[in-house]
């Protein structure tokens, strides 16, 4: 077993990051597995250095370690590069130049009284700049500096195996087991996802995926909040030919008001508790994961 920690370096970690990292790293140790971090600073307009010094050194003092030096998403650009050229040779990824208020207007059009979709990464995109496209595109060389997106459907006619993953946490409504991922939700209820952005030739879907695979992770631990993701990442290890994981996605540890903590709730930071006095194992106590 081999699992893995990746958090963004921006901002400090709260009681969920602290959950996810020691549940993850609870589980590789119980199977004499490998715990693995990976810093995922692909936004390179909000990560700082600070941020991760601060998450070293929250990690450590939870007792946490790792068994490889940890890897760097901004280290990795050549394989992201290289995983774009083959997907855009094959024509399965486009340019794209909606705006988000282009793709809102276009959404929200009447389509015979349906309301608009929402997926994993907000409304779903409409295919406009999909439309567009001259025969043959693939030949052409990759464009940089714009917003590449995955042909959904494209991508589907040429994976010609049964889509699906296991789960061993459970999703929104209790999932768990073998999950089979529907073409039809992949088409319509999450669609052209972004796979490069224009400041970044990436995205959290593309880089996640090759990111798992060169770490070998065995086993994805990570909130539930990202269950519905999971099925475009089943669908980009099937186009890359990577082997898909087993996924435990967990509960996400929320306020008393029942709102999921974010990374600007400073009050319920490692780094606050730290200064107040609490030990680890208060930390392990407030998520529920005793000794």
């Amino acid at each position: 077993m081999r699992t893995r920690f990746a958090p963004s370096p921006t901002g400090p970690l709260h009681l969920g990051h602290a959950y996810s990292a020691l549940l993850a790293a609870g589980m590789a140790r119980a199977a004499d597995g490998a715990f693995l971090l990976r810093i995922e600073d692909i936004d390179s307009t909000r990560s700082r250095p600070h941020w991760e010094a601060q998450i070293l050194e929250d990690l450590q003092w939870l007792g946490l370690t790792w068994d490889e030096p940890p890897m760097r998403q901004s280290d990795r650009l050549p394989a992201y590069e290289a995983a774009l050229d083959d997907l855009w040779a094959r024509e399965l990824i486009y340019p794209c130049h909606c705006s988000r208020r282009d793709i809102q207007a276009a959404a929200s059009a009447p389509q015979e009284g349906a309301e608009p979709a929402y997926g994993p990464d907000g409304l779903v995109y409409p295919g406009t700049c999909c439309d567009l496209l001259a025969p043959g595109y693939g030949a052409t060389p990759r464009p940089h500096g714009e917003a590449l997106r995955l042909n959904m459907r494209k991508a589907l006619a040429q994976i010609d195996a049964p889509l699906g993953f296991e789960e061993t946490g459970a999703g929104p409504a209790g999932e768990t087991g073998p999950i089979v991922v529907a073409p039809e939700v992949l088409i319509h209820g999450i669609g052209d996802v972004v796979l490069s952005r224009r400041d970044f030739p990436g995205s959290y879907h593309l880089s996640v995926v090759l990111d798992d695979a060169v770490q070998g992770i065995t086993h994805v631990v990570r909130g539930r909040d990202l269950f519905e993701a999971t099925a475009i990442h089943v669908v980009l290890q099937h186009l890359l030919k990577l082997t898909t994981p087993i996924y435990h996605h967990h509960d996400l540890i929320r306020d008393a008001q029942g709102k999921r903590l974010a990374k600007r709730d400073d009050a319920r930071a490692i780094a606050t508790y730290r200064d107040s006095g609490a030990t680890p194992e208060d930390i392990r106590h407030m998520v529920g994961l005793e000794r």
